[in-house]
């Protein structure tokens, strides 16, 4: 059975509620996932948003949130989690505001899409600092047994 990643307050390629965006209280969706592989050793999560910063015209790939090193045996994340109160052993890397931990979505023209990642990681990884997004890839690189995705999305009104 493959790797699943859900969350209970939006469907894969719906709309993500106000609430967790720049434009409500910002705070970080409630995730849930099953089916973690056996060979994994830790989990990791990054939510990114291909479309920056117009969907029309993209020139980058931003990033809201990066962690890594979750215990395998989690089973999510509850909504509005921070860095008190992350699962044991988990580490944050930043986001593309420099800032650890959630940053909402907030795009400046048209409809985004933000791609929830969850991967399955054969290692621990070694503390990496505050690693960006491009680093975590790269100590996860040959590593990864499985992944899943959620995609949200968002427009400003």
């Amino acid at each position: 059975m493959s790797m699943v990643l859900e969350s209970s307050v939006f469907q894969s390629g719906g709309a993500i509620p106000t609430a967790y965006t720049c434009d409500g209280t910002n705070i970080s969706p409630p995730l849930a996932w099953a089916n973690i592989p056996p060979a994994a050793k830790s989990l990791a999560l990054v939510v990114d948003d291909p479309d920056a910063p117009d969907p029309a015209a993209p020139k980058t790939t931003w990033v809201h949130w990066v962690l890594y090193d979750i215990p395998p045996g989690t089973i999510g994340l509850p909504q509005a989690v921070g860095a008190i109160n992350l699962p044991l052993g988990t580490r944050e890397g930043l986001n593309d505001w420099q800032r650890n931990g959630y940053g909402g979505p907030c795009p400046p023209i048209g409809r985004h899409r933000y791609f929830f990642k969850l991967y399955a990681v054969d290692v621990m990884l070694p503390d990496l600092g505050k690693p960006n997004k491009a680093r975590l890839e790269a100590a996860m690189e040959g590593h990864i047994v499985e992944r899943a995705e959620l995609i949200g999305l968002y427009q400003r009104t």
